[in-house]
């Protein structure tokens, strides 16, 4: 459907942004970020947000560009190690986060995209993860319930997309996108390419989640910590 297409990330996101709102945000560490979306919301102003992603990119890259401007309040994720200025604004007090093991984050936003609102899962139960949080026992085993997450926006990034926004995801880029696409009001979409069909096998993900979509360009694709092996 034409109708879902836009020019660019701030064509995209016209109307949806707003202080105070929950957005997720696909990728895993800095593959498959949605690097447009996040660099529009950066210079859209808006602040107060709540960020549920896996982590928190690097000081001057991905998410972290947003935590320079400090219009992150929280974060929901798994992983924070690469980023100096996380570390430093949440020690400060300026940054709330709501730490999750990854198995859990994935299933919170799935569990959302499902309209599921609470599980069960044995994962953190008797740590500090688990202060606060009902548990139950099943089955003679201890449980901790954790609830479902679902947002005011996704920002997703997909290899390539039809025109009615049925998405292909590439690699490990598939980690936490197809999830963050279904888990929110609206889904935001920026793929490498559109082209004309794809067969039914290789749809990651139905267009039904996908709401706005557009070509991005010139992605960086870094490499969060690069490691090599020295040739003998």
């Amino acid at each position: 459907m034409s109708n879902k297409l836009y020019k660019n990330a701030a064509d995209a996101l016209e109307g949806l942004l707003h202080d105070d709102m929950m957005i997720m945000a696909g990728g895993f560490g800095l593959c498959g970020i949605p690097e447009h979306c996040i660099v529009a919301i950066r210079d859209s102003g808006v602040k107060g947000l709540t960020l549920v992603s896996n982590n928190c990119g690097v000081d001057d890259f991905g998410l972290g560009i947003m935590l320079q401007t400090r219009q992150i309040k929280k974060m929901i994720s798994s992983y924070v190690g690469e980023n100096k200025i996380f570390e430093q604004q949440f020690l400060d007090g300026e940054l709330e986060l709501e730490l999750n093991p990854q198995g859990t984050l994935a299933e919170r936003i799935r569990a959302g995209g499902a309209g599921i609102p609470a599980f069960y899962t044995k994962t953190a139960y008797g740590t500090n993860l688990a202060e606060g949080k009902e548990t139950r026992e099943f089955n003679g085993d201890n449980y901790v319930m954790e609830t479902g997450l679902f947002g005011d926006l996704a920002i997703v990034k997909a290899w390539k997309a039809d025109k009615s926004g049925n998405l292909v995801f590439r690699k490990t880029a598939r980690n936490f996108n197809p999830l963050m696409a279904t888990a929110a009001k609206t889904t935001v979409v920026e793929v490498e390419e559109i082209v004309d069909h794809l067969e039914p096998d290789e749809i990651h993900l139905a267009g039904i989640f996908t709401q706005r979509l557009f070509v991005g360009d010139n992605y960086e694709k870094r490499i969060e910590r690069r490691t090599i092996t020295e040739a003998e």
